[in-house]
């Protein structure tokens, strides 16, 4: 039987990135976070770092799946050039005022449940840290362990709840 995987999903405003009122909808306004050395803890503990973010601003027509993608792309490069890898990102486009309900906004598990799947991973061995309530909610529903941090807080102050 193939072992699975374990992975901690991130969120990513206030999480990765500074979070910016309503949404970061600009490169420009794209602020990365220093949570170099955390990050690669986790990842030298075996984890794979996946990002699981809702992006309602997309559907509001705020900015475009191209912006988005040069946001994600920046994150990706910046925490590669100090040793971390983010395996993938996983992100809702929908919001219910404008496109009706969808399974994969949080605190609906859609997110995490396609990254579980893709990587095999072992939900009981893996962590969601996020700075909202539906973060948390997403995880348990997926059966992953929730963290909750504050919005800016260092991954490094809670890594000691992550085996």
């Amino acid at each position: 039987m193939l072992q699975k995987n374990k992975a901690v999903f991130l969120d990513r405003d206030g999480v990765l990135n500074r979070e910016m009122g309503d949404y970061v909808r600009r490169l420009e306004d794209f602020h990365i976070l220093d949570n170099f050395e955390a990050l690669k803890i986790l990842q030298n503990k075996g984890y794979l770092l996946l990002v699981a973010t809702n992006q309602g601003g997309l559907a509001k027509g705020w900015y475009t799946e191209d912006e988005l993608a040069k946001m994600h792309l920046s994150l990706k490069e910046t925490y590669h050039a100090h040793g971390v890898e983010i395996t993938d990102f996983f992100y809702c486009p929908h919001h219910p005022n404008f496109t009706g309900d969808c399974d994969c906004r949080k605190p609906k598990p859609g997110l995490l449940l396609q990254g579980i799947e893709k990587y095999n991973l072992d939900p009981a061995k893996s962590y969601f840290i996020g700075d909202r309530e539906r973060d948390v909610e997403a995880g348990t529903a997926a059966g992953v362990k929730g963290i909750l941090i504050n919005s800016d807080q260092p991954i490094s102050e809670i890594l000691d709840l992550i085996d």
